[in-house]
C-alpha cells in the first residue's frame, strides 16, 4: 500500500511517498481502507518538532523509520478481526487515530474499542454521519474533538460571551459552531477577509487581528479561547470577568467515544459542520503540509485517497 513517511523532521520536503505492507488486524482490530485524510497543525509541529518532546516519542534523531503521520480518517472497514462486536465490514466510518498516528495512507488499523483513557495511543472509532462525504467526515475528529473538551472543560452556559481566537482556523471553526450550540454570545477574532465565513458560522461579532489587539477590548468575556495558541492568560486577563475563564488546548480531559458520538449527532442534525480549504491528493501532501505551514488555511485541508 501507499503511504507518507516522515524521513526526517523539518521541513515537508522530508515527507516521502513508499509503497509498504498492507497491515492485518488483530483480532479485535479493524482493517480500515482508508477514503480521506487531512493534514492537521498537530501533524505539522509532529514533523517541525514542536515541542521537542516530541523526539521522546517518535524518535530523537530522526523519525523511527515507519513514521505516518495523520491523526484523522474516514474510510470503509474491509475486513475485522474475531473478537469484533460493534461493527462489520461495509460499515463507513471515521476515527482519531491519536498518537499512533497512520492517517496518512491507503490503509490503516484500529482496535474495536479503546480502553479508557488510552484514545492517545488507539484512537476512537465511530460511524460515519450520513451527510457528510468522506473528505468531510475525514478533517472533522481532531479538531471537532479538541473544541468540544475545551468548552467542556469551561463549563459553557447559555448567554455567556465568548471571544475565540483563531476563529476561521480548524478549531476555531468548530468552536463557534458548538458555542451557539450551546447558546453563548460569540466574538470571533481573525483577518477581514474571513468576517464572512465567521459569520455565516454564527459569530455574533468580529475583531479583525490586523487592526485591532482583541486585548485592548473595553468588552469583558466569560470565556477567552485562543485556538492558535499565541496569547496567553497574562494579555487576556483584562478582558475576563471576574470568573472568567481563558482556554488555550492545553490540559484537556480525555476524548471519549461519547464525545465522537455527540459531534456525530449535531452534524447529522445539521448543528455542525466542517469547514474545508482545500483538498490534495495522497500525492500532493508536501504541498498540503506548505499551505498548513502558511498559518493562513481556512477551517481544515483534507486529503483525498479514494476519489468517488
Amino acid at each position: 500500500m501507499k503511504a507518507v513517511i516522515c524521513t526526517k523532521y523539518g521541513s515537508p520536503e522530508g515527507l516521502q511517498i513508499r509503497d509498504i505492507d498492507k497491515p492485518i488486524p488483530k483480532k479485535d482490530e479493524l482493517l480500515i481502507k482508508i477514503f480521506a485524510t487531512s493534514v492537521h497543525i498537530g501533524d505539522t509541529r509532529i514533523r517541525k518538532v514542536d515541542p521537542f518532546l516530541v523526539r521522546l516519542v517518535y524518535g530523537l534523531f530522526k523519525p523511527r523509520k515507519d513514521l505516518i503521520l495523520g491523526l484523522e480518517i474516514s474510510g470503509i472497514i474491509e475486513s475485522i478481526g474475531s473478537d469484533v462486536k460493534s461493527f462489520k465490514v461495509g460499515d463507513e466510518v471515521f476515527a482519531f487515530t491519536g498518537f499512533r498516528l497512520g492517517g496518512n495512507a491507503e490503509y490503516i488499523c484500529l482496535p474495536e474499542k479503546s480502553a479508557e483513557g488510552t484514545h492517545e495511543k488507539k484512537g476512537l472509532i465511530t460511524l460515519k454521519p450520513d451527510n457528510l462525504s468522506f473528505e468531510e467526515a475525514a478533517v472533522v475528529p481532531s479538531g471537532g474533538l479538541t473544541a468540544l473538551k475545551n468548552l467542556q472543560k469551561a463549563d459553557i452556559k447559555k448567554d455567556q460571551k465568548i471571544l475565540i481566537n483563531g476563529a476561521s482556523g480548524s478549531l476555531g471553526t468548530y468552536a463557534i459552531q458548538l458555542a451557539k450550540y450551546y447558546g453563548a454570545e460569540v466574538t470571533g477574532v481573525c483577518s477581514q477577509s474571513n468576517f464572512e465565513l465567521v459569520k455565516s458560522l454564527g459569530a455574533d461579532h468580529v475583531i479583525d487581528y490586523t487592526k485591532e489587539d482583541f486585548t485592548d477590548s473595553t468588552n469583558k468575556y466569560d470565556i477567552v479561547y485562543d485556538a492558535v495558541m499565541k496569547s496567553k492568560y497574562s494579555h487576556c486577563k483584562k478582558i475576563l470577568t471576574e470568573n472568567g475563564v481563558f482556554l488555550n488546548n492545553s490540559r484537556l480531559s480525555k476524548f471519549t467515544e461519547n464525545d465522537m458520538l455527540f459531534l456525530k449527532d449535531l452534524i447529522e442534525k445539521n448543528k455542525l459542520r466542517p469547514v474545508i480549504d482545500r483538498i490534495y491528493t495522497l500525492d500532493e501532501i508536501v504541498n498540503a503540509h506548505k499551505h498548513v505551514d502558511t498559518g493562513h488555511k481556512k477551517g481544515n485541508v483534507a486529503i483525498s485517497i479514494v476519489q468517488i
